[in-house]
């Protein structure tokens, strides 16, 4: 035995980078939705960049460690206990066998992440271990976390004392500013439409989640009704006929029919996945070769 479920989690997945080459056959790609926090959890452990974690998404979380290992707590502010005394997150600790700990209150953000030391030993699924409910890919038997389920770890003594410094740890505000690369059916949508989009405010709805985050504000036309079915981004901003954004996340359809005014920087998607429902979204726009390079200073500032 190495990390027990001790209570009945709400919903905590198990994920990775995700999966990738197989959204031709309809499987999506998944994963980690805050790759930042994911990022530097293993960064801290010096584990590998794709190994997998606990994506948490709600309070009160209890695990008990069977064996010695190191953990890193990354992701949304929350109360975190080590046998019942606090512990800070964005920082490792040293876990002993018999262990209990528990995340209690996220305060601040959406997402908590908890990874161990060389990851959880889960068979992979189309070569990832993300956890995808829908398509019961992943994961233990392709479901959330459940009370009394095993997740085996090899032990490990080596000790760390890592924290991330307090200039670089992330604020999850009440407004956000998503930066865009227009969509090659932006000539679908008349001037006056876009400029409406990017000035204007939105809202995010209580329709969020791993899949997509539906808005609410200055609905936005378009000259088409719909295109023909073709695959989707991760980012890509959708405009139904109620003219109402939606932004497609991790655990998207691989495939769609409404137009699309651009597409949302993969990075900043990170950003709106600790955002709650009420958050102010403003949209900037951007152009490709500056979002190239965005991402990858983003990448490599995490190298």
């Amino acid at each position: 035995m190495s990390l027990e479920i001790i209570n009945s989690p709400i919903l905590t997945l198990l994920q990775d980078k995700g999966r990738f080459s197989f959204t031709s056959i309809g499987v999506t790609n998944s994963g980690v939705m805050d790759e930042f926090a994911y990022l530097f959890a293993n960064k801290m452990l010096e584990n590998p960049k794709d190994t997998n974690i606990l994506e948490i998404s709600f309070s009160n979380n209890i695990f008990k460690a069977h064996k010695n290992t190191q953990i890193a707590i990354t992701g949304a502010y929350c109360e975190f206990f080590i046998n019942d005394k606090p512990a800070k997150i964005w920082q490792t600790h040293n876990i002993k066998v018999g262990d209990i700990l528990k995340i209690g209150k996220i305060t601040n953000g959406a997402k908590v992440y908890l990874c161990v030391k060389g990851g959880f030993l889960i068979k992979k699924e189309f070569g990832s271990n993300s956890t995808t409910i829908k398509e019961n890919l992943g994961g233990i038997n392709g479901d959330k976390i459940k009370k009394g389920d095993i997740l085996e770890y090899k032990e490990t003594t080596k000790t760390y004392n890592i924290r991330l410094k307090d200039k670089y740890l992330p604020s999850y505000d009440d407004e956000l500013n998503l930066r865009v690369v227009l969509s090659y059916q932006d000539e679908f949508f008349k001037k006056e439409e876009i400029e409406k989009f990017f000035s204007n405010k939105y809202t995010i709805t209580n329709e969020f989640n791993r899949m997509g985050c539906k808005l609410n504000g200055v609905a936005i036309s378009c000259d088409i009704d719909g295109i023909i079915s073709e695959g989707i981004s991760f980012g890509a901003i959708q405009i139904p006929k109620d003219g109402q954004p939606i932004i497609l996340l991790k655990d998207r359809q691989t495939i769609g029919g409404y137009p699309k005014i651009g597409s949302v920087l993969s990075i900043d998607c990170f950003k709106l996945s600790q955002a709650k429902p009420n958050t102010k979204i403003n949209f900037i726009p951007i152009s490709i070769n500056q979002a190239q390079d965005e991402v990858k200073d983003f990448y490599s500032d995490l190298s």
